[in-house]
């Protein structure tokens, strides 16, 4: 059944001339449509996520669309039930993904092989082939494609400097690296041919392609894959569905991610509503016991409640 909203994600690495004046006018334009979602502009290009009616962003791939510069920008398009945004932000930033490197890569000259979902699952099976998730911890436990490497990462700048430190692993291999929509493989894919990997292929379109690809329909994915709105994760296999998550708290399955309630931590943890509750939504008794927690503010506890919730927690530890 169809929806009346609609989902656009989307990026283009090319240079835009007077970005900062650009991000500006390209806000006012986005918010006189209606639409909802986050956008990065920089000198390198647009990486967006959108949403809004059917009318809103047919609107927008139009107004793209007799742009010369996003003319054959490439949209990945999810219906839905409503906004997956509360606001509309557009903002203008020195890099469309933060790698902070030495040299900076231009995907528009070196970047990795892109391939096609059917190719991409068939590359997986093939000896001697590594595959690299291009995304963070969190994004990875979430969901991944069935013998990935996890880099041990809790943001996408730390991942140049993890590959250094683990370069043995993939030395000699075939590498195949992902990530969601596919921005984030251009700069990646390119920095490892840069560093000497000779054989590197990205998936084309990112996990979001391959979960919508008729023929493949997501296969060998395990898991959900995180989204950086307020649906949080969509399903990518259509063929079976395998839970990969585990409760912060329990290890039981699970797929639900919540904010560590220490405004200083905000961890995301993967946690089931009766352990969010259980554990005051707190990654650690650090966090539980921090003044400023921001579940028990939400929840009017006194000072005796949460000593009455500690102890039992800690009681509950000793048991265990």
């Amino acid at each position: 059944m169809n929806q009346d909203y609609r989902v656009l994600l989307y990026y283009k690495y090319v240079d835009i001339e007077n970005a900062e004046e650009f991000t500006q006018e390209h806000l006012a334009f986005c918010k006189e449509l209606g639409l909802k979602g986050r956008i990065l502009i920089a000198t390198e290009g647009i990486n967006g996520t959108v949403s809004g009616t059917v009318e809103q962003t047919d609107a927008y791939i139009a107004h793209m669309n007799a742009n010369p510069l996003f003319a054959d920008m490439i949209y990945k398009i999810d219906e839905a039930e409503g906004h997956a945004f509360k606001k509309m932000k557009v903002r203008f930033r020195p890099e469309l993904v933060t790698l902070r490197l030495e040299n900076d890569v231009d995907p528009n000259k070196t970047t990795g092989k892109h391939l096609k979902p059917k190719e991409f699952f068939e590359a997986m099976q093939q000896e001697n082939t590594v595959v690299i998730d291009a995304r963070n911890d969190y994004e990875f436990d979430l969901g991944h494609f069935r013998g990935s490497v996890r880099p041990d990462i809790n943001t996408f700048k730390e991942l140049p400097q993890w590959i250094k430190e683990n370069k043995e692993k993939f030395e000699g291999k075939k590498i195949l690296t992902y990530c969601t929509g596919g921005v984030r493989c251009e700069k990646f894919s390119g920095w490892l041919l840069d560093e000497g990997f000779e054989d590197v292929s990205q998936l084309d379109g990112g996990i979001v392609t391959y979960g919508k690809d008729p023929e493949v329909q997501g296969e060998l994915w395990d898991g959900q894959c995180y989204v950086f709105d307020d649906r949080i994760s969509v399903t990518v296999n259509q063929k079976e569905h395998v839970i990969v998550g585990r409760d912060h708290f329990s290890g039981e399955p699970c797929e639900r991610y919540v904010n560590c309630a220490n405004p200083e931590c905000n961890k995301k943890i993967l946690s089931s509503e009766v352990n969010e509750h259980r554990y005051l939504r707190s990654c650690s008794s650090e966090c539980r016991e921090h003044p400023r927690n921001r579940y028990i503010a939400e929840h009017g506890l006194s000072e005796e409640e949460v000593s009455e919730r500690l102890e039992a927690i800690r009681e509950e530890a000793q048991v265990n």
